[in-house]
Formats: structure tokens, sequence, C-alpha cells
């Protein structure tokens, strides 16, 4: 079992992003593979799944996106554009790839990896999309609504002026189990230590920026993500929890995994929407041997 370097580096914007790095010692490793977490969550969430044997064949670099873990917020008057997470990604594969880049993505990691990919197709030698292909598809009709909500919103964290606070590792991992019934005391706790920070006050806060808790101002646009999906030629592998609670109807799940042209879906048994904390040596071992066929 081999510990990752934890690093932070500047990127082009001048925000400075923190990743984790496992390999950063072995010029050998010449295929490196991002690993890219989802909303609220950071890079940690990647651990038990680098341990692995994967961190024995590929160089693996996880970051926390921007306003996520230890990376850098974007300070007053910004907001948090979906695709502005592309051009970090852009900016951290340009730092730290090595000859052959791979991607894995979760959740919004993995809408962010398949739009680099999308955008990139060259680059990318395997895509893994982890419950990566978006929410449901958006009626437009709402969108006046969610824009006045998102101000609304915007405004009352700038009031509110912080996260919740709690008192232990204890409490902060019972929050992470309420919302995720599968996630196991021990990983919950792990979690709670490495993603939160605690205050002036002794108390802990996680470390996402609570902007994040607002609802975003822009609906999920199923063809313009498929714009980008169709233009996909690598090696794609779509894993789903078989236990998971974000479910499409299997005609809406059939249509968006059509349309990549060399894809692969599998289901990951007795695993959740977080799949990388309820099964993470099932879904190395999925991950090692998609990557290395």
């Amino acid at each position: 079992m081999s510990n990752p370097v934890s690093r932070r580096i500047a990127l082009s914007t001048g925000l400075r992003y923190h990743v984790l790095e496992w390999g950063a010692d072995n010029p050998a490793l010449d295929h490196t593979v991002v690993l890219i977490h989802g909303f609220l969550d950071l890079a940690w969430t990647w651990e038990a799944v680098a341990q692995s044997d994967l961190a024995q064949h590929f160089h693996l670099i996880a970051p926390d996106l921007r306003g996520h873990g230890d990376s850098d917020r974007v300070g007053p008057g910004g907001y948090y554009h979906f695709m502005d997470y592309l051009a970090d990604l852009e900016d951290v594969i340009a730092q730290l790839g090595r000859s052959r880049v791979s991607i894995v993505g979760h959740s919004m990691g993995g809408s962010v990896a398949a739009y680099y990919t999308g955008v990139y197709p060259s680059r990318v030698s395997k895509l893994a999309l982890l419950e990566g292909l978006g929410p449901p598809d958006s009626d437009w009709s709402a969108w006046p609504d969610r824009l006045s909500a998102w101000i609304a919103a915007w405004k009352r964290q700038r009031e509110r002026g912080g996260s919740k606070r709690y008192l232990s590792i204890e409490e902060a991992a019972a929050r992470l189990r309420a919302t995720d019934p599968k996630l196991s005391v021990p990983m919950s706790q792990r979690l709670a230590e490495v993603s939160t920070v605690r205050t002036d006050d002794g108390r802990l806060i996680f470390k996402h920026d609570p902007l994040h808790l607002t609802p975003a101002p822009y609906l999920f646009m199923v063809d313009g993500a498929r714009s980008l999906w169709q233009r996909i030629t690598c090696p794609t592998l779509l894993v789903d929890g078989k236990d998971t609670e974000f479910r499409y109807s299997p005609e809406e799940a059939q249509r968006r995994q059509s349309v990549f042209p060399n894809a692969r879906h599998v289901e990951l048994p007795d695993a959740g929407h977080m799949m990388q904390r309820h099964q993470p040596e099932q879904l190395a071992a999925i991950l090692d041997e998609f990557l290395r066929t």
C-alpha cells in the first residue's frame, strides 16, 4: 500500500489546486490516470480505490476541484460555473499528465471528464464514468424560477457567512452517514478527518465552500452534453451502482449510453451512488482490468 504525495499547484486562472499523487517518484509509470471526485466531495474519496493494485500499475492524480477540499475558493463576487472545472482540468493535466492519460470521473466529476474528453478526444486513452452521465433532463420553462432562487440563495449564503459546525470527528462522520447509509463507520471517520478543518472556536467545518450549497443557475442540457459525448472515440466504461438512488428510466439510460461509440456498461454489486466508498476494492479491480486491457 502506497501513500500519496499531497501538493498544491498554481493554475493559469490564478487559483491554486490541491492534488493527491500516487507514483510521483516513479517515472516508469507513464500512464497517468486522473481521478475526479463529485459534488461536495474531495480527492481523498479515492484513497481506498487508489491504494489497491491500481497505484502499482498507474501514475494516479486526484485533484480537489475549485472550492472543494484544500483547493482555492473563488473568493468574493465569484461563483462556481461548471465549465470552470473543465478549464481547470485542462491545466492540471497539462502540468502533471505523463505520456498517456486516462480519466475516471464520478458523478459531477464524470460530467467534467466526459466534457474534457469530448473537447480533446485525441488526448484521452481511456475514460471511465461512474454514474457520470448527468442528472435527468431539465424543464426549461422552470429556468426563470431557478434563476430567482439562485440569486436569493446566494444572498442568504453571504448573510449567513459560514458553514455548519460540528463538535467532533464522530459528529461529522455521523453527518456523512446520514446522507449515505451504505457508508461504513470506519470509512466515514476517515473521510471526516480529511474533509474537515478546525475553526477558531475549536469546532469542525467541512472544507467545501458553502456557496456550493446554493442551486446552480444553469440547468443540465442533454443536447449540449450529447454533442461532446459523440466525439469520444476512446474505450469508455460506464459504471452504475446496483443499489444507486440516482436512476433514469431504462429508456433514458439507453439513450445516453448509446451515444458513446465505444462504450461498455457494468453494474457494481452492493454499491450506491458513492460506489468508490462502498466497494473500493471491487471498483479498483474493475478499473484496473479496464485500464490495463
